[in-house]
């Protein structure tokens, strides 16, 4: 069978730059920049889960066969995303980046192509995100959809429709 004739075939469109020569950013480099994130965020908030007794909660609730209270489960996700606002802070006000993103070209913008607002960013991209991580059961049912829709054509994933941003690489 012909491929441009395939009926099968799932729908086609070329992703194309803006008058500024940003580029939508490709699916490996925003895993990368998106695991950069991760590491440097979980070197310091690991050892603060281990010393605010997180781990060894979360093994004597595994050894019962229970899970964590909520409440538990609910701040130290807040510390988590504490730790992470005070890691990328910085970089996300001044330039609309990570540390992934920056190491590896990337930035965020929204759909003009200018630099969101530290609060837009934080707040819709970062926290909505974070929250709904969290929501039991469906969490991670949630942030699996999310993290799917980068497979749309424009490359932009559940956080990016909410914040009205999208990941670009200056081309």
């Amino acid at each position: 069978m012909d491929e441009a004739h395939n009926p099968y075939r799932g729908p086609q469109a070329e992703v194309t730059g803006n008058a500024d020569g940003d580029v939508p950013a490709g699916r490996g480099e925003r895993l990368l920049a998106t695991l950069l994130d991760a590491v440097l965020v979980l070197l310091l908030l690991g050892p603060l889960l281990l010393l605010g007794g997180y781990w060894q909660r979360a093994l004597e609730a595994a050894r019962a066969g229970q899970a964590l209270p909520l409440s538990i489960t609910l701040s130290w996700a807040l510390v988590g995303f504490l730790v992470f606002a005070a890691v990328q802070g910085y970089p996300l006000a001044v330039s609309g980046q990570t540390w992934g993103k920056r190491a590896l070209g990337l930035r965020m913008v929204d759909m003009a192509g200018r630099q969101p607002s530290f609060a837009r960013l934080l707040g819709l991209r970062y926290g909505v995100r974070y929250a709904l991580a969290n929501v039991p059961l469906a969490g991670p049912l949630l942030h699996l959809a999310n993290v799917l829709l980068i497979f749309r054509a424009d490359r932009r994933c559940g956080h990016d429709l909410v914040a009205g941003t999208r990941v670009v690489k200056r081309g």
